[in-house]
C-alpha cells in the first residue's frame, strides 16, 4: 500500500499553533517568523482542502476542522518520538559485537577489553572470529579489526605498532623459518607452515623456528618472556586496522571504543 505523502513540516506548526492560538508565540517555540508560520498554515489548507484557523475579535480559534485531526496528530507525533528513541537506544547501549582475528583476539584484544571494562562495569562485548573478512549487515556488527595496508571500503583508523617482527624461543630454537598466510614473502619458503600469526608465535615459543609476525601481535609473549625478538622491529605496509561503515563510526559508544583500543 502507497502510503501518502505528508506535509510534516505544516503539521508541526498547526500543533504549535493550536496550542497557543498565536502565530506569534508558535513562531517563538519554532524559532520562526510569524509571517512564516502564516504561510506553512495557509500551504497545509491548500494540502487538505480546508480551513484550519480564523480570527475573530477574540483572537485565532480552531475550526471544526482543525479540531477534528488534532488529537491523532500528536497522537502520532509521540509515536514518532518514540520510534526516534528507539532508532537512538543502539547508540546509548553498553553493548558492542566485535570481529577481529582468532589470533589477535586471544594475543591482544581480550585483554584490552578486561582493560577497558575495568573502567565500565557495565560494557558488554560479543566476540566474533573474521579470519576471512566480516558482512557487517549480516553480522549486526559494530566494530571489526582487519590486517591489511588500510581500512579498505569502511572508515578506519590504523592501531599503533612497530610494525613486523622476528620472534624465537628465548636462548635459541631451529635455525627453520615458520610462515603463515600474510606473513612477509621471505617466508615463503618455510620448513614449517601454520594457519595464522597466532600459531607461528606459538610454534616460535616451543622452538620450532624463527617467526616474523605483526610485533602487536608478540607484544604480550615478548613481555612475559615466553619470546625474544631477533634483531629489531621493522615498518610494514600492512598492520591491524579498526574499521566499520560510516554510520557505525559515527557511533558515540564506537568512537569511545576506537578511542579506548586506540590508547
Amino acid at each position: 500500500m502507497k502510503r501518502t505523502h505528508l506535509p510534516l513540516n505544516g503539521l508541526r506548526v498547526l500543533d504549535a499553533a493550536a496550542r497557543h492560538l498565536s502565530f506569534t508565540r508558535a513562531a517563538d517555540e519554532l524559532a520562526v517568523t510569524p509571517a512564516a508560520v502564516g504561510q506553512q498554515i495557509r500551504a497545509l489548507e491548500d494540502t487538505l482542502g480546508a480551513v484550519l484557523f480564523r480570527r475573530t475579535t477574540k483572537g485565532l480559534e480552531l475550526t471544526p476542522e482543525g479540531e477534528a485531526g488534532l488529537a491523532a496528530l500528536r497522537a502520532g507525533f509521540l509515536q514518532f518520538e518514540e520510534s526516534v528513541r528507539a532508532m537512538q537506544a543502539g547508540q546509548s547501549s553498553k553493548s558492542l559485537t566485535i570481529a577481529a582475528p582468532r589470533d589477535l583476539t586471544s594475543k591482544w584484544l581480550m585483554q584490552r577489553l578486561a582493560e577497558i571494562a575495568q573502567a565500565d562495569g557495565d560494557l558488554r562485548f560479543m566476540l566474533i572470529p573474521a579470519d576471512e573478512g566480516v558482512d557487517f549487515t549480516e553480522a549486526n556488527l559494530d566494530l571489526a579489526i582487519r590486517w591489511g595496508e588500510g581500512p579498505g571500503e569502511h572508515e578506519g583508523e590504523a592501531l599503533e605498532s612497530d610494525g613486523m617482527v622476528t620472534v624465537e624461543r628465548p636462548g635459541g630454537g631451529a635455525d627453520t623459518r615458520i610462515s603463515w598466510p600474510g606473513c612477509l614473502s621471505e617466508d615463503a619458503g618455510s620448513l614449517v607452515r601454520v594457519s595464522d600469526a597466532g600459531l607461528a608465535l606459538d610454534a616460535a615459543a616451543q622452538g620450532l623456528g624463527r617467526a616474523t609476525v605483526p610485533e602487536l601481535l608478540a607484544r604480550g609473549d615478548l613481555a612475559a618472556g615466553r619470546v625474544v625478538a631477533v634483531g629489531e622491529a621493522r615498518e610494514s605496509r600492512h598492520g591491524y586496522w579498526l574499521v566499520a561503515p560510516l554510520p557505525q563510526w559515527r557511533q558515540k559508544k564506537v568512537k569511545a571504543l576506537v578511542e579506548a583500543l586506540g590508547a
